[in-house]
């Protein structure tokens, strides 16, 4: 049985692009520092951020990778409010493949951050016991209102048959 279908082929390319509507600001960067357990005098001391170097207080860098902050999107059925492909194959379960991230800059407050999502590959492969997957991989570049690069996040989805071989 093949997982990758016509509907889904379409999807190869599709972008979803996301603007905050607003600048990111200093308290947003000192919170979720705090909301994390990281206490670096980076996001909430201007002088030390200084002495580093840095115009003022950054933000933690995957503060950014939080589309679901800026992107206005619904809860869905799960509760999960943040970018979502909706890649719902009936009689599979999806499994988080996992993240990497490279970062290119430290996000400043004044940065009003865009997140662009693509789906850039889709590809059929099998489990070790022989059940039907298909991987989905895309990437997020997330860039500030001057266009400079911040970060990317490459992601795997992966949709995994309920009916697969024991």
């Amino acid at each position: 049985m093949s997982l990758l279908t016509d509907d889904l082929r379409a999807l190869l390319g599709t972008r979803k692009v996301y603007t905050a509507p607003e600048p990111l600001g200093a308290a947003a960067g000192r919170y979720f520092g705090m909301a994390v357990g990281d206490d670096n005098p980076l996001y909430s001391d201007s002088e030390f951020a200084r002495a580093q170097g840095l115009p003022g207080v950054t933000a933690p860098p995957t503060l950014i990778c939080e589309t679901n902050q800026y992107a206005n999107l619904p809860m869905d059925s799960d509760g999960y409010a943040g970018h979502s492909w909706h890649l719902d194959l009936p009689g599979t379960r999806q499994v988080r493949g996992g993240n990497s991230y490279t970062f290119h800059r430290r996000v400043r407050p004044d940065d009003v951050i865009t997140a662009t999502w693509e789906i850039h590959d889709l590809t059929e492969k099998q489990t070790r016991t022989g059940a039907d997957m298909l991987v989905v991989s895309s990437r997020a570049t997330y860039t500030n209102q001057d266009g400079e690069l911040l970060a990317v996040n490459e992601e795997t989805i992966i949709l995994v048959s309920l009916d697969g071989a024991a």
